[in-house]
């Protein structure tokens, strides 16, 4: 069996309405921006494509009364992003949200780990 396992890791994805979902991928190109202060170092840095992060977080903009996001112009010095006050509440909520559900699931998830060890 895959020595691995890591039963604390719960990584929930939610869905508000229609569309809108919210999950690891979206807060981690979160963290990207708040840590790269850029959208492309930051889809870089996830290995993923500028256009695909900036339809990933454009979809979480649609679905917030805030902006999340804040941009600046590229030029001479360069443009660049920043995670705004609601983006940083957006990443703190979904990462309390994750212990909540680690927290709960714990007794479960030692069971289930028990069982896929023999």
């Amino acid at each position: 069996m895959a020595k691995n396992l890591r039963p604390e890791v719960i990584r929930p994805r939610v869905r508000l309405g229609e569309r809108v979902l919210i999950g690891p991928g979206k807060v981690e190109l979160l963290r990207a921006v708040a840590e790269q202060g850029s959208i492309s170092r930051a889809a870089r840095s996830l290995g993923m494509g500028y256009k695909r992060a900036w339809s990933l977080l454009d979809e979480l903009q649609q679905a917030s009364s805030k902006p999340l996001i804040e941009t600046s112009a590229g030029g001479v010095g360069g443009g660049g992003a920043k995670v705004s006050p609601a983006g940083l509440a957006l990443i703190a909520e979904y990462d309390a949200l994750e212990r909540a559900c680690r927290d709960a699931a714990a007794p479960a998830l030692a069971k289930l780990s028990r069982m896929l060890r023999k």
